[in-house]
Order: structure tokens, then C-alpha cells, then sequence
């Protein structure tokens, strides 16, 4: 047993939620956060906008920025899961190539993918920042959904239709997974 297991009483484990900017990410990441504290495992929210203000602010949007911000994260994230917290990672991570490889730096049931299924109306409908317009227009350049791809998860191991389900079913499905999966009991 790792000492942060020791300490925290679960295992450290990575939920890593994707979807298009506006599916709800960070929401939900934050509302199982809540849960989580709730029910008194250890837990923490990386969220991707907050990260490529800091760690990452000295990245772009091209492909290879991008694939070095996921690789950033996801090696943060693991040292966050060996300390025995269940962290949870809230960034759009496009590309399923670089979803594959954070996955690959764990082990089994270290790492739920959660996918937040909205469509990209919708997203632009949640859009309070005018970002997707911005896009649109030509202002913000490489925007994912827009003029730079979302790559659909392959085997994601939750789904939930972030755009239809309410937020308290979404966090319940994702609590479920990560019981099943053994991390908390």
C-alpha cells in the first residue's frame, strides 16, 4: 500500500473528462469533487483552463502545444494519484492519440475516461465567453470544434450525455464507475 493510501483510505486514481469546450466538463468534474469531500475521500479538480494559465502558459493551440499540454497534465495527474488522491482532470484533450497515452501511465482502474457528450449547438449556446463566436469569426485561431478537430473517444469508460442529463444523474454515474472500479468503497 502507498502511504498516501494510507492516509487517504482509497486508492489515487485519474477520472479524466473530455468533450468539447462548454459539454460540462468542469461542472461535473467539480460536482463529483463535492461528492466525493462529502463522503470523505481526498480528491482534487485539475482543470485545463486553470493549468494553461500557469504550468502550460507557455504553450499555444498547434497540435504539438496541444499533445505537450495532455502530456503536462497527465504526468501532474499521476503524481497527484500517487500521493492517493482521486484526481479529477477537467480539459478538452482533442486528440484520442493523446488520450491513449496518458491512459497508458496507469494502471488497472487507476484511470476513467469520462466523455461529456454535447452537441456543438449546445456547447455554443453555454458559451458565456463568446469564445465559439470569436472562433467563428476568425478571431481565435485552432479553437476545437471549430477549425481545430474533436476526436470522439474510442472507449471511453463513461459516457454521459452532458447535454440532455441533469448534472446530479451525470456525477451519480460517474460515482458509480469509480466504485465498481474498486477505488472508493
Amino acid at each position: 500500500m502507498t502511504p498516501g493510501r494510507k492516509m487517504s483510505g482509497h486508492k489515487g486514481a485519474v477520472i479524466w473528462f473530455t468533450g468539447l469546450s462548454g459539454s460540462g466538463k468542469s461542472t461535473l468534474a467539480r460536482a463529483v469533487n463535492v461528492a466525493l469531500d462529502g463522503q470523505g475521500w481526498h480528491s482534487f479538480v485539475l482543470d485545463g483552463d486553470v493549468i494553461r494559465h500557469g504550468l502550460c502558459k507557455d504553450l499555444g493551440f498547434d497540435n504539438e502545444d496541444r499533445q505537450e499540454n495532455i502530456r503536462r497534465i497527465g504526468e501532474v495527474a499521476r503524481l497527484f494519484m500517487e500521493a492517493g488522491v482521486i484526481v479529477l482532470v477537467a480539459c478538452i484533450s482533442p486528440f484520442q492519440s493523446d488520450r491513449d497515452r496518458v491512459r497508458s501511465l496507469f494502471g488497472k482502474n487507476e484511470f476513467l475516461e469520462v466523455y461529456c457528450n454535447a452537441s456543438l449547438a449546445v456547447c455554443e449556446s453555454r458559451d458565456v465567453k463568446g469564445l465559439y463566436e470569436k472562433a467563428r469569426r476568425g478571431e481565435i485561431k485552432n479553437f476545437t470544434g471549430i477549425s481545430s478537430p474533436y476526436e470522439l473517444p474510442d472507449r471511453p469508460d463513461i459516457t454521459v450525455n452532458s447535454e440532455i442529463e441533469s448534472l446530479a444523474s451525470c456525477v451519480l454515474q460517474v460515482l458509480s464507475e469509480i466504485k465498481t472500479k474498486g477505488i472508493i468503497a
